[in-house]
């Protein structure tokens, strides 16, 4: 197992699946969530007398018609954990979920809870070889990045600093496709490709295809707002 899964080390492969509309969750960012729906106040009150673990998971295209029984679900996610959590008196629960890492849905798993289960593998990314092509990525990042966020000089700051870091490009690139406005199902397939040179590409590629659009829509709030079930 690599250093990327060390805080999954004796992790079983079973995970609670929290199907999330609109939201594609990626490793190493923190998400607030507001949990509300019954279901999944009872997979949060398990995973916090266990584990701690939910797997994020984007339903596809059509859930709309089969929210409330079961929609059919892409087949990678992002595994979290539960690192803050807050109770309020009516049952709902505020909760900071951080991500660890990618992991392929096998196949579900029947049981008597409210919420979905699967077993899962981890996944691991195939990283950029350390030298010359890593200098040539932070670089072309590093003069892209302020178009990406202009007029966001404290999100601009905070990734102009993550490049001179030694945090792997691979987590720089996910937090980069975590943060920006990009469409969901574009999202997915940045969390669905392992090769870290390939991630780089499509984001870059897409958001310059977009540039001039995105410099005339309004500023996205970073970091995020509560997401809700």
């Amino acid at each position: 197992m690599s250093e990327a899964f060390s805080p999954l080390a004796g992790f079983n492969g079973m995970v609670r699946l929290f199907p999330l509309p609109n939201l594609v969750f990626f490793p190493q960012v923190m998400q607030p969530l507001h949990i509300f729906e019954p279901r999944y106040r009872q997979m949060t009150a398990d995973a916090l007398a266990g584990d701690r673990l939910i797997a994020l998971v984007l339903p596809r295209p059509g859930w709309e018609k089969e929210y409330a029984t079961g929609p059919p679900l892409h087949a990678v996610a992002t595994l979290g954990k539960i690192v803050a959590d807050q109770k309020l008196d009516d049952g709902r629960y505020n909760i900071l979920l951080k991500g660890l890492g990618r992991v392929q849905i096998l196949h579900e798993i029947p049981h008597s809870k409210l919420y979905r289960k699967a077993k899962v593998e981890l996944l691991a990314e195939v990283p950029l070889e350390a030298g010359r092509q890593e200098r040539k990525w932070r670089k072309k990042l590093g003069e892209q990045v302020p178009h990406w966020f202009a007029g966001q000089d404290e999100v601009l700051d905070q990734f102009r600093k993550l490049l001179k870091t030694d945090l792997a490009l691979g987590a720089v690139c996910d937090i980069l496709a975590f943060a920006l406005p990009l469409d969901v199902e574009f999202k997915q397939a940045l969390l669905e490709e392992l090769e870290v040179e390939q991630r780089l590409k499509m984001l870059t590629g897409h958001v310059e295809i977009q540039a001039a659009a995105k410099e005339a829509a309004p500023a996205r709030k970073f970091p995020p707002e509560f997401s809700s079930n």
